[in-house]
């Protein structure tokens, strides 16, 4: 039994021809199914050309077809936009029928043409090969998405299936007057036999079309329709576990395909997750299953349909184009799970973590720490501390104090860690029954924040905290040597607590984050990665409490692409940023590219409350003005300018960044290599 999106994409895998063709799509068009587009013709590039786009089944026309029209001045018909639309992904949710068009402004009257586009291809192509601008070099047609009085707009008409509608739109970067984009509408619409809607690309193409008066769809909205949304494209083998609570994710194992219908806070290393509701692509869910290289997607009520499938073994595989669920028979079972185990031998454990250098045991101000120093701090606090060094302009850190490993280190030592760890891994059944697995860490956990800290050693926590930051708010972080690693980014597996105020609140702060270490979802994810239990240090980053105004987290490239890597991808919330690495509610997402200078909006937070630091200690839900929109492009610039400096402090090396606003002021909170494996 196998379910896919589709019964036309069914009918396409009877063919392992065509199935084979099918998966050729993958990775290069996820980022314009996110973003509800047609694919870029110069990504599908990068595909095997034969297999660029396939036309629909059954359809026996050709792009060379010489009964076709090299273009029409209008479209009577569907079978008029059929004729000379080009098709990818077809029999899938995320088929999009298309064709390039041009304007010739020129012509008295302006001229209307829709192309023949597999013929053609492109824009530039067509206005060559047709004789309009036959000898025009690269420079004069770029010209074209550039100067108020060009020439040509060169746009593309689209059939958005998911709400039977045309859309047209331009390029992201073209610089549209609103007097430009009144002509096209006006033009689209005259020569199309039903009405289409104008899509803006960017922030600056929505801006031209409230002033020209042009109705509009918006990205975000059509997003909203898809029924399907790839986040990780792949391969996996496992039991299918739907989880109707998010708090049951501790019952999930590495074989499970979890369906989750609520995005959790952090997830365990599972085979494989679909998730019936949209989530933001930086959320600490979606790093880790990035990090673990497992196929992952939404699905519009996945519940439901993978009912059917509950318990049993199945092959699930991730597309751009969609998704297929494969039940497994005995054979098949046997057969992968010896694949699968074959290739978990042969990867290599997490070799990264350095020996924890134990003699250190003072008490480092942030601005003291640089690279050298994680194997006293850890990355993450000795990554913020070269940042604050760097001085990045527009930019600040909030000073902190690390409490070094040597602190946890002879603290477990006092309370005989090991001795209890060797008797916790002997219980039965600890190693084969998660439940019980996860009870024995709870256990653990608790006895650790109940265990006496060494007076002295409190005592000059307290000291720093008052000398150091005026005994003010702080954040009391994780900075372990088993997270922000170039092949481990251990994102939201370990603890936090915000706006801690008091001396009593800062030592139960500290034994909660040293605690953590053995949190269910961090001891599965160290154990898959092949981390042993006894080389795991905790390092405790105590930092100044910031009230931010915004707050988010951005990458230095394309989530969906890591291809394109001129594209800074940034997801942010109002007040403080812990709602949006939870990835529970829908943050804030937008695009940056210093390709196209475009600002591309993929969503805007509708939240109605916000996290602010609370005068007492920890945080409150203030109430919001709801429609305010987040990200402003000048904050986006600010932020994409702060990231690439970031990016260049750490050799290239692609970030995955922590920020916050307070005031006009841009902070930076966080800075870990973005960990992304591909099948």
């Amino acid at each position: 039994m196998t379910t896919v999106m589709r019964p036309r994409l069914a009918r396409l895998c009877k063919s392992a021809s065509a199935a084979g063709a099918l998966f050729l799509l993958g990775f290069a068009w996820t980022a314009q199914a996110q973003m509800a587009r047609k694919p870029s013709y110069y990504d599908q590039q990068r595909e095997t050309r034969a297999n660029s786009f396939l036309p629909r089944p059954g359809d026996s026309r050709s792009a060379l077809n010489p009964l076709l029209p090299s273009s029409l001045p209008a479209l009577q018909s569907r079978a008029d936009f059929d004729r000379l639309a080009r098709v990818y992904d077809p029999g899938t949710p995320m088929e999009m029928p298309h064709l390039l068009f041009v304007i010739d402004q020129k012509a008295k009257p302006a001229r209307m043409y829709y192309f023949n586009t597999p013929r053609f291809e492109l824009h530039t192509r067509f206005i060559k090969e047709t004789g309009l601008e036959p000898t025009a070099g690269k420079r004069v047609m770029d010209l074209n998405y550039l100067l108020p009085n060009r020439r040509f707009l060169f746009g593309t008409l689209s059939w958005q299936q998911n709400i039977s509608a045309f859309t047209y739109e331009f390029w992201e970067g073209d610089q549209l007057t609103a007097a430009l984009l009144a002509r096209a509408d006006k033009m689209v619409n005259a020569s199309l036999y039903e009405p289409a809607k104008f899509k803006p690309n960017s922030t600056l193409h929505e801006r031209r079309a409230v002033e020209a008066g042009v109705a509009f769809i918006s990205q975000e909205s059509l997003i909203g329709k898809q029924p399907y949304l790839p986040l990780n494209l792949g391969r996996a083998v496992g039991r299918v576990h739907t989880l109707n609570e998010a708090t049951g994710i501790n019952r999930l194992g590495l074989d499970d395909i979890a369906v989750l219908r609520q995005v959790p806070l952090s997830l365990p290393p599972v085979a494989g997750v679909l998730t019936e509701r949209p989530s933001t692509a930086l959320s600490h869910v979606n790093l880790l299953v990035k990090g673990w290289g497992i196929p992952s997607a939404y699905v519009r009520d996945a519940a439901s349909v993978l009912q059917a499938y509950e318990g049993q073994w199945v092959e699930l595989t991730v597309r751009a184009s969609g998704y297929e669920v494969r039940k497994l028979d005995a054979e098949d079972v046997k057969r992968l799970l010896a694949a699968k185990a074959a290739q978990a031998a042969s990867r290599s454990p997490v070799s990264a973590i350095a020996l924890p250098d134990l003699a250190a045991t003072r008490l480092r101000p942030l601005a003291s720490l640089r690279a050298r120093h994680s194997t006293q701090c850890g990355a993450k606090a000795a990554n913020l501390g070269a940042i604050m060094a760097a001085h990045i302009a527009g930019t600040e850190v909030p000073d902190g104090f690390c409490i070094p490993f040597a602190h946890y280190a002879q603290f477990m030592q006092t309370h005989r860690l090991n001795d209890r760890l060797a008797k916790m891994q002997a219980l039965s059944g600890f190693s084969t029954d998660v439940q019980i697995r996860h009870a024995a860490l709870a256990s653990l956990r608790d006895d650790i924040t109940h265990w006496s800290v060494d007076s002295t050693t409190a005592a000059s926590w307290l000291a720093q905290w008052q000398s150091q930051l005026g005994g003010k708010g702080v954040f009391v972080r994780s900075s372990s040597n088993s997270e922000d690693l170039p092949g481990f980014s251990g994102a939201g597996l370990y603890s936090t607590v915000p706006n801690v105020k008091s001396a009593e609140a800062l030592e139960a702060a500290v034994k909660t984050v040293w605690a953590s270490v053995f949190n269910p979802e961090a001891w599965e994810a160290r154990a898959a990665a092949g981390v042993a239990p006894d080389a795991v240090v905790m390092g405790v980053l105590v930092q100044t409490a910031v009230d931010s105004v915004n707050a988010g987290v951005m990458i230095t490239c394309d989530p969906f692409d890591a291809n394109h890597r001129y594209v800074t991808y940034i997801s942010a919330k109002r007040g403080i940023g812990i709602r949006v690495v939870e990835g529970q509610r829908q943050a804030e997402q937008v695009m940056y590219s210093s390709r196209s200078k475009a600002v591309q909006v993929i969503s805007r937070s509708a939240d109605d409350t916000a996290l602010q630091l609370d005068p007492n200690g920890g945080v409150k839900e203030v109430a919001l003005e709801v429609g305010r929109v987040v990200l402003t492009d000048a904050l986006v610039l600010r932020l994409a300018a702060a990231a690439v400096s970031v990016k260049r402090l750490f050799g290239g090396v692609e970030q995955d960044i922590e920020w916050a606003t307070a005031g006009d002021r841009i902070v930076l909170l966080q800075s870990r290599p973005y960990v992304e494996k591909r099948q």
